[in-house]
């Protein structure tokens, strides 16, 4: 199957705290932990146990890289798909990132492909 993606996705092991976003720019839920399956420079994809969101749903997030680091960012989700284990696995894109956050990821992404 070809890759579709622009932007090689990372296995890599970081922290993020998610904040939905309503239609008015206001936060809904609390700063909550997701599991990070991969990240790129222009997106993610996370699980969430028993938790559905909505297509196009929005996101503040806090993420702490690996060099601890936290990036703030917001994303906008763009699949959901349902696991056998009433968990949701979400695939995300960044709607707001700053050039320098992106750099850093793309660097990890250099140096992991090198060894």
């Amino acid at each position: 199957m070809e890759e579709k993606r622009k932007h090689k996705r990372l296995d890599i092991n970081v922290k993020v705290e998610i904040e939905r976003i309503d239609e008015d720019n206001i936060t809904t839920v609390k700063y909550m932990d997701v599991e990070v399956t991969n990240i790129s420079k222009t997106g993610l994809a996370f699980r969430m146990p028993d938790v559905e969101f909505e297509i196009g749903t929005c996101f503040d997030a806090k993420i702490q890289i690996w060099t601890k680091e936290t990036i703030d960012t917001v994303f906008k989700v763009v699949r959901s798909n349902r696991l056998e284990d009433n968990t949701y696995e979400y695939g995300c894109i960044f709607v707001g990132m700053t050039d320098t956050d992106a750099l850093k990821i793309e660097i990890y992404q250099l140096f992991n492909d090198v060894e």
